[in-house]
This record gives C-alpha cells, sequence and structure tokens, in this order.
C-alpha cells in the first residue's frame, strides 16, 4: 500500500495562490498576515490535514522540546518508575520524551547517544550501562550544547548535574536490620565494581558489618552477581561451603534476590529461619513471593520527578552561571518476612 504524501506549506500556498512565507507566518501565528487570510489558511490546512513538523519547526526557533532519556533496561521496574516521574513533569511543560534502552551495552549506548544528537533533543538524562568504558559520548553532547543529568549509574569523572540514591546508607541500614535479626555471617552479592552505584552498596555492607565488629570476611562477597542466574550460580557455591552463611544482601537487584531465594527453596533451606534474604529495588515480585522479600525501595518516581525538576528549575533557567549539583534521595528498607526471624521487629 503506497503511504499518502504528506501536506506541507507549498501544497497550501498552491491551492491559494500564495507565498509559502505567508502560510508559514499565518501557521506559526507571527503576524504581517491578515486576519482573513490566515483564517482561510488554516481552514485549508485543515482541510488538507495538514501536520506541522515539530522539530524543524523547533529548530527554526532555536529550541527543542524534546528530552532523551537512556536507560540500562525498560522493563525492570526502578527504570520504569523514574521514566513515569520524568513523563509527569515534562507532560505538563509542553515536552516530550525519546526513550532508549542501552540493554547494559555500551555499543549501544554510544549508538543511543549519537541518535538523540541527531535528534538534536535539548536534553539527555542517562543511567550508564553496566559495561561502561569511558565518557567520550557523554563529553560529546555537551560539545553539542546539548544538556546532560545523570542519575542513579554515574560517571563520577563528568561534572554535571546528578541526581543519586544515598547507596551507601541504604545497604548499611539493610545489613543493620540483618544483624538486629542475629544473623552471624551475612553474604554480599556484588555488581560490578565500575559502577558507583555498586561500589556504594559494598562500602555500606562492610561499613556495618565494621560498626557491629563482624569481621570481614572476603569467602562471603561474590563478585559480579548481579542477574538473577549469577545470583544463583554464587549462592549454589555460598550454601554449599563447610561454613555457609545464614544471611545473603543481594545489593545488586531483587532479580538476584529472587535467584537466590528459588536456590534456598530447592536445597530444603528455611526462609527465614535458616537463611534471610534481602534484595535491592523494591521490584513489584518482591511482595508475592513466598516468603515475601525484604528490599530497599528507592523512590524511583520521585526520582524522575526530580531530574525533571531539576532541568526545568535549574538548567533552563536564566541562570547561565548554574553549578552543577548533585542531589541525594534517601532510599528507605522495607522490611518483609524473608529476614524476620525476630518476628518481635516490626514490619515496614
Amino acid at each position: 500500500m503506497k503511504t499518502p504524501k504528506r501536506t506541507t506549506i507549498y501544497d497550501i500556498a498552491k491551492k491559494l495562490n500564495l507565498n509559502a512565507s505567508s502560510v508559514s507566518r499565518a501557521l506559526n501565528n507571527s503576524g504581517n498576515v491578515s486576519e482573513v487570510t490566515k483564517k482561510l489558511i488554516l481552514k485549508t490546512a485543515k482541510e488538507l490535514n495538514y501536520k506541522q513538523n515539530s522539530l524543524a519547526s523547533n529548530l527554526r526557533k532555536g529550541h527543542n522540546q524534546t528530552i532523551g532519556v537512556i536507560v540500562p533496561r525498560v522493563n525492570q521496574n526502578f527504570f520504569a518508575n523514574v521514566i513515569a516521574g520524568l513523563e509527569e513533569v515534562t507532560y505538563q511543560k509542553g515536552y516530550n520524551l525519546i526513550i532508549c534502552q542501552s540493554n547494559e551495552s555500551h555499543a549501544r549506548e554510544v549508538k543511543c547517544v549519537n541518535t538523540l544528537i541527531n535528534q538534536h533533543v535539548s536534553c539527555i538524562i542517562i543511567s550508564v550501562s553496566a559495561d561502561f568504558e569511558d565518557d567520550t559520548h557523554l563529553r560529546n553532547i555537551q560539545e553539542n550544547g546539548i544538556q546532560l543529568i545523570q542519575f542513579d549509574r554515574v560517571d563520577d569523572n563528568l561534572e554535571t548535574f546528578k541526581v543519586l540514591n544515598d547507596n551507601k546508607q541504604a545497604s548499611e541500614d539493610a545489613v543493620t536490620h540483618l544483624i538486629a535479626q542475629g544473623y552471624q555471617r551475612i553474604a554480599l552479592l556484588e555488581g560490578p565494581q565500575n559502577l558507583n552505584i555498586f561500589k556504594e552498596r559494598k562500602e555500606g555492607y562492610l561499613s556495618a558489618l565494621r560498626k557491629h565488629n563482624y569481621p570481614i570476611l572476603p569467602e562471603l562477597m561474590k563478585e559480579n552477581a548481579w542477574t538473577k542466574e549469577l545470583s544463583a550460580a554464587a549462592t549454589k557455591k555460598l550454601l554449599n561451603m563447610a561454613h555457609p552463611p545464614d544471611a545473603i544482601f543481594a545489593s545488586t537487584s531483587d532479580f538476584s534476590a529472587l535467584g537466590v531465594l528459588e536456590v534456598a527453596t530447592n536445597m530444603g533451606i528455611k526462609v527465614p529461619a535458616e537463611l534471610g534474604i534481602c534484595g535491592y529495588s523494591n521490584e513489584a515480585f518482591t511482595e508475592i513471593t513466598s516468603p515475601s522479600i525484604t528490599t530497599v525501595d528507592q523512590y524511583s518516581v520521585s526520582m524522575g520527578k526530580t531530574i525533571a525538576n531539576l532541568y526545568f528549575q535549574e538548567i533552563k533557567s536564566d541562570n547561565k552561571d548554574a553549578i552543577p549539583k548533585i542531589v541525594s534521595i534517601k532510599p528507605k528498607l522495607i522490611i518483609r518476612s524473608s529476614t524476620l526471624r525476630n518476628k518481635d521487629e516490626q514490619r515496614i
């Protein structure tokens, strides 16, 4: 089926025997066109189903009311909620979002950035991929005069506006809770240490152990256990140790915690009596597993709104000397059955 030809201002001008410039001025309400002619042009544009090219129009005006967003995965609750929070604010401001997914690939992330630059977006908001290599593509955004906001996973070496969670404190709270429940050997499932969020969560884990005079045991810390499959493999190794852990903090995500729970269930290990499990991110499924999973709520919708407001209130303001700043959001520990060995502690 042949695609119908798009109506242009030249089609309207030809039908009305006018100059294209007169049609353009009328459609953009820029004056120098009589009211009678303007009404005729608008009526004809409607009859011909004319749709204005917003990108071209914005380029002529020197701005584009479109913001690009790049996330590792759109199907994760955290990133989906951040996007929802962003959209709620940007929609009210008359802005559109272009959403890209890196699939945890640095090469794909670079392609997403280049695509958005070519779309002449006014701002790019990004949480970098797990195999982040260098920031050349991020610097390219700035060199093209496009605003850049980083969130959650960021490049610490690049000075931009950033919106972050207090990952260290959240992890410290989670491990402190496990200690309060009487767990003695607490294992850690780590994410890639090239990413700020996983470094900070490990710091929080170590800080809680030190504050309570627990020994730091390298054999209880498993690197790069940041997917369900990798965490399951790490959990099998941990639980088959001569002296296995009695609690596992899946600091990478709730999907990792789910991998832990499945392995424990298959091995006949009782949760939380014999093994406490804590995840991170408050994915929707954590409430309906058996037992329900203790996790950390990152206030992701709020984070999205904060990012959008940062753009409209700080970056897009008339203050050209605005200094890039870091906004920190404190997550909340959500205590559920998977760690409640001591029933006297109230659930949150």
